[in-house]
């Protein structure tokens, strides 16, 4: 195993590719829209190094951006957005959380949620601690979603 230390200090970083090995990068911005390119960039630049396709890349682009458009709604103002990304061989796990003003995860019954469910393979919602919402997107390369 490479001995050098993944985003998270937990020293399991390596080639994404094969073997068993994972990557985590922790992400935390303004719950702002105007910081939101710097998550569809970051979205971008992992699900590249893993391999995944072009339209596997735009995909995720797309469902991350969604994922933080549905979340900043409620976002408590002046608060953070956190996003972690967890790489593992052939599949990128994503999850995004904020503080809410009202604690309630989004609607499944929306147009966005739909997006949401059609760009990544698993989609999930929950909430707390507290009134914290989490949304929580997988992605397995070659995977064309629901």
């Amino acid at each position: 195993m490479d001995p050098t230390p993944s985003a998270d200090g937990t020293g399991n970083s390596g080639d994404v590719r094969g073997g068993g090995l994972r990557d985590l990068v922790r992400l935390t911005i303004p719950a702002a829209s105007a910081y939101l390119v710097v998550l569809r960039t970051t979205t971008a630049s992992l699900a590249a190094r893993a391999d995944f396709t072009l339209d596997d890349i735009e995909d995720l682009r797309i469902a991350v951006d969604e994922a933080c458009a549905l979340l900043l709604v409620s976002a408590v103002p002046g608060s953070a957005l956190e996003c972690v990304f967890t790489l593992s061989p052939g599949r990128l796990r994503v999850t995004v959380s904020v503080d809410s003003l009202d604690g309630e995860p989004p609607s499944k019954d929306t147009f966005a949620w739909t997006v949401l469910s059609a760009l990544a393979g698993e989609v999930a919602s929950s909430t707390g601690p507290g009134q914290r919402v989490t949304i929580e997107l997988a992605k397995r390369r070659g995977d064309r979603g629901q």
